[in-house]
């Protein structure tokens, strides 16, 4: 993506995270109360992950697993996981608990559109054509997720990382975002579906 894409997509990115965290402010509030209310713990998750080139960003999201998980474990794989509070099952499936990276946006740490950020020491793993994944910022939406979200095995999800980065244009980041959007309103490909 040339230099002028990137501004674009850089202006796109703060302008609809910061209308959208106006607009649903009070879904946030609404949904703050009711992780308060449905389990001890805090509301909002916060967690090291790895952003673009490799430097560590505090990522946000709303609380959707008990507070005693283990907080670098996998990520639930079915809705039966019983880590996951009730609230946080349908959080996860609707990607609600995705919201507070709006503010992870505006602090310039991610985009709407981008591969997912993972744990510092995934990262650490990657090898060289995988590590191209952090040659941009990190996404709420990224092409892995609309090709099969959580029904894809790790290694696929990192190809198509590397390969969005290799065609990234603002057309794919709208492509992306369209259907990311469209997913997560149908509550599809969410948990696994492969050993």
């Amino acid at each position: 993506m040339s230099r002028a894409g990137q501004a674009i997509k850089r202006l796109v990115d703060v302008l609809m995270a910061g209308v959208a965290l106006v607009l649903l402010s009070p879904v946030f509030l609404v949904l703050a109360v009711l992780i308060r209310l449905g389990s001890p713990g805090p509301a909002i998750f916060r967690q090291e992950r790895a952003g673009r080139d490799g430097r560590p960003f505090t990522m946000y999201k709303f609380r959707s697993m008990r507070s005693e998980a283990d907080a670098f474990g996998p990520s639930p794989s079915s809705a039966a996981d019983p880590r996951l509070t009730r609230l946080g099952r349908w959080l996860r499936e609707t990607s609600l608990d995705e919201l507070p990276q709006l503010w992870n946006i505006l602090k310039g740490d991610m985009s709407l559109v981008g591969p997912r950020p993972l744990y510092m020491s995934q990262a650490e793993a990657f090898t060289p054509r995988q590590r191209r994944r952090l040659e941009v910022r990190p996404g709420i939406f990224g092409l892995a997720q609309v090709q099969g979200r959580g029904e894809l095995p790790h290694e696929e999800k990192l190809e198509l990382d590397v390969q969005y980065v290799e065609r990234m244009s603002l057309a794919q980041d709208l492509r992306i975002l369209w259907c990311g959007l469209r997913m997560s309103v149908r509550r599809q490909k969410v948990y696994q579906k492969w050993k």
